[in-house]
């Protein structure tokens, strides 16, 4: 293969860097050595940065009643935490923070809450993660005295609300270098901000980076392009996350029996972030936040255990729905292209999870909805990759929705009156009217061969470098063409993962597991060992059995 590093890397590596589009020496060095100088760029490059930071310290001059309206997802409540901390190092206690309810409340702003804001005497709103879209809710804070300072990251539309100032970098008229920032990230450049012109002499040089391991986590968690500014954040999140000192992340970590020393970006996604939303899904997400920002240890930990507790109820849940709708699924003739499945039995708050799993299994467009605890229906909705669900949801024609919002791939909706029986035929309608763009819905193909012998941990510490893992950076995916099973075993509760024991050319060994993946899915059913198997995965490092363990996690396996 031709080496386009003259040999600084190894085969491997190149490989691996080229698939990413990088194919010189000074992309590849920025790419695998995240600089916190060179990458991190000037909060003040963000368009109404100065005008925020003005604002709010003329606030604590005189000494302002001031509220943090933070959104109530694993973005939104990192960044309320990123503002929380702030102020309690600046010193300033004129300050609280608010989680809204997501089955009371709903998204954004809401005219009840600015309301009680406005009685108060509140006269300084934030957002966090959310305040785009919410136009009536920002004027009616106007009315009321109140100022709103709008920091997020999601889609603005026509009209934008009259904030005092909105920072939000995919505006049009903004040039900040990165527009892909979470809604925490953009918090913490304004709390990065705020520390850059406050005369704040008791607060040392540099300490808005202990503020990373929220925004880092944010960045993981919601799935925003890992690149550019990004990949630093969420580089130098971890690095912060693993030294973090908050009681109630220690004790969430040690209750899932995860290594905090070791954290990476697979235990945000699949440890953390799930028991932070378990509390909005299941029950008050402002237990997250007190979890998050708490110094008391024995108050984090109770809350920390509260939340773990909840993702085991979550998922529970999600399984009974996702059975029932596969059910009803079953018995249509036909999926539509868009695929529209709802019940008023269903918690609003884990119909994103099903949109998502739904949307994965059917590859279309799906717009799951519920009513259990609300008084509209309201749902998420999830693209397949090949529409902008955001333009999707703006060409159906009116009548249909109360309200919807969100990202290019997922967003939310609360339905009018009737909007139940016309959904599905105004989404297939629309459909036919945006822009589309081609998907390989099938089997990504892997990046390299491997032999069993190559499952150690020279390979692994160069896949490694690459790391964190994400949108726009995936983890790297591997074949195993010369793999022999030796063994094969059911684990899990229910017994729906499978744990292969393989064996290679020269008799090098290897595990590979299989989550939610029986031996029948992998074509290992009532078939005798040893046997060839063609095995697809990732290398991944476990620490569940108490020491580091490399094996391979399947993505896919066929027989040959």
């Amino acid at each position: 293969m031709h080496e386009p590093f003259q040999g600084r890397y190894s085969s491997l590596l190149s490989r691996l860097l080229l698939a990413r589009g990088i194919a010189d020496v000074e992309s590849a060095e920025r790419f695998l050595h995240p600089d916190y100088a060179r990458d991190i760029g000037d909060p003040f490059g963000i368009m109404g940065m100065e005008r925020a930071v003005e604002r709010i310290l003329r606030a604590i001059t005189d000494r302002e009643s001031i509220v943090i309206f933070g959104d109530y997802d694993c973005d939104g409540i990192p960044g309320s935490v990123v503002l929380h901390d702030l102020f309690k190092k600046i010193g300033y206690d004129r300050v609280r923070n608010y989680i809204p309810h997501r089955h009371h409340e709903g998204y954004g702003l809401n005219a009840a809450a600015v309301e009680g804001f406005g009685k108060d005497g509140v006269t300084l709103l934030i957002t966090v993660d959310c305040g785009i879209t919410d136009v009536e809710e920002v004027a009616l804070a106007n009315t009321l005295g109140i100022d709103v300072i709008v920091t997020d990251h999601h889609l603005p539309q026509a009209v934008l609300p009259p904030a005092y100032v909105i920072l939000n970098s995919k505006q049009e008229d903004d040039t900040y270098h990165d527009d892909m920032l979470c809604g925490a990230a953009v918090a913490w450049k304004l709390a990065s901000a705020i520390l850059a012109r406050g005369k704040f002499e008791h607060i040392p040089e540099g300490w808005e980076k202990w503020l990373l391991d929220m925004a880092g986590l944010s960045t993981v968690a919601d799935m925003v392009p890992l690149v550019r500014e990004n990949r630093a954040i969420a580089h130098f999140g971890l690095t912060v996350l693993r030294r973090s000192r908050r009681p109630g992340l220690a004790a969430l970590l040690a209750k899932a029996r995860t290594d905090q020393r070791g954290l990476t970006e697979d235990d945000i996604g699949f440890t953390i972030a799930p028991r932070i939303n378990a509390a909005s899904r299941m029950d008050i997400p402002m237990n997250a936040f007190l979890m998050l920002s708490s110094g008391d240890p024995a108050e984090a930990t109770a809350l920390a255990h509260r939340l773990h507790a909840l993702n085991d109820e979550r998922k529970a849940l999600v399984a009974r729905i996702m059975k029932e709708a596969r059910g009803r699924l079953a018995e249509r003739e036909e999926i539509p292209p868009v695929l529209v499945i709802g019940s008023p039995s269903w918690p609003v708050g884990v119909v994103g999870i099903v949109a998502n799993q739904l949307a994965e299994a059917f590859e279309r467009p799906t717009f799951v909805w519920g009513k259990e605890g609300t008084e509209k229906a309201k749902g998420s909705c999830r693209s397949d990759g090949t529409v902008n669900i955001v333009e999707l949801m703006l060409a159906a024609e009116d009548g249909v929705f109360a309200d919807r919002g969100g990202h290019e791939f997922s967003g939310g909706f609360s339905l009018a009156p009737d909007g139940v029986h016309h959904l599905e035929a105004v989404l297939v309608s629309a459909l036919e009217r945006v822009p589309r763009k081609a998907w390989n819905a099938g089997a990504r193909e892997p990046d390299a061969e491997l032999s069993i012998a190559d499952v150690n941990w020279q390979t692994y510490r160069e896949i490694a470098q690459l790391a964190p893992f994400g949108v726009g950076n995936p983890k790297p995916l591997f074949a195993f063409p010369d793999a022999i099973v030796r063994s094969v075993a059911s684990f899990g509760k229910a017994g729906d993962h499978t744990r292969l024991a393989l064996e290679g050319v020269g008799g090098a060994k290897a595990e590979a597991i299989g989550f939610f993946m029986t031996p029948d899915d992998l074509g290992l059913a009532d078939v005798e060992t040893p046997r060839p198997f063609r095995v697809t995965g990732h290398l991944e490092a476990s620490t569940f059995r108490g020491r580091p363990e490399l094996r391979i996690r399947i993505a896919d396996g066929s027989r040959r």
